[in-house]
């Protein structure tokens, strides 16, 4: 093999690979992601420090598996949800949320295995939010999100623990005229657009604190890709 012959192979060969790093790996997981807070993320700074390190202690989170395995477990349509409480505001740059506590709620649905992979998954995508468990639950849960104009629409229902609902959010809800996505979501999402939180309520135990709150601009509803 001459000279020229080997660099133009070697140089080919350099393509080739440029070309398959830069093909994007496949998701192994997928879904819908709702998360309300006990705070307005869509809001104005002067609404936004009047609630710093008082409010936005507390979070939903749910994650609903359109289609994808973790850990090699198939979870297609199973939904886990995490109920955080934190030591400060959480996504306030000044003040240190952690550490935090969580409770698990899993898909009553789920077996043995995929309930395992239903932990593992939700302590990936939330990562030091849930880094301490303090109780691991199991509910029917049901997830309902809206699609195309009604895509801020969301019943996220667990059992008797959780309940979120939420609806898209119009002109009505702006009060200063300076609102913006004030914190960003809490976990890696592929799209997410903020809510108003009709109706937000956890009561179960693990966290010394239940709550019932509602009429806040204080969700996300997007989704997620793994």
């Amino acid at each position: 093999m001459t000279m020229r012959r080997a660099f133009a192979l070697g140089v080919i060969g350099f393509f080739l690979a440029a070309v398959v790093a830069a093909i994007p790996a496949k998701a192994a997981i997928q879904g819908d992601y709702v998360e309300v807070r006990s705070a307005d993320v869509y809001t104005g700074p002067c609404f936004a420090n009047s609630e710093v390190d008082l409010e936005g202690k507390q979070a939903i989170l749910t994650w609903k598996i359109r289609n994808g395995s973790w850990n090699g477990v198939n979870l297609d349509g199973l939904s886990v949800v995490a109920v955080v409480q934190a030591n400060a505001t959480l996504g306030d740059r000044f003040h240190n949320p952690y550490p935090t506590q969580a409770v698990l709620i899993l898909d009553e649905r789920a077996n043995h295995e995929q309930r395992a992979a239903l932990q593992a998954f939700a302590k990936s995508a939330a990562g030091r939010l849930v880094g301490r468990v303090v109780r691991v639950e199991t509910a029917p849960i049901d997830l309902e999100v809206g699609e195309g104009r009604n895509h801020g629409t969301v019943k996220m229902l667990a059992g008797n623990l959780a309940r979120v609902e939420t609806r898209s959010l119009c002109a009505g809800d702006h009060l200063c005229g300076n609102e913006e996505v004030y914190y960003p979501p809490l976990t890696r999402v592929t799209h997410a657009m903020p809510a108003y939180t009709l109706v937000e309520s956890f009561h179960g135990q693990g966290l010394g604190v239940v709550w019932d709150r509602e009429g806040a601009r204080s969700a996300f509803v997007g989704s997620f890709s793994l």
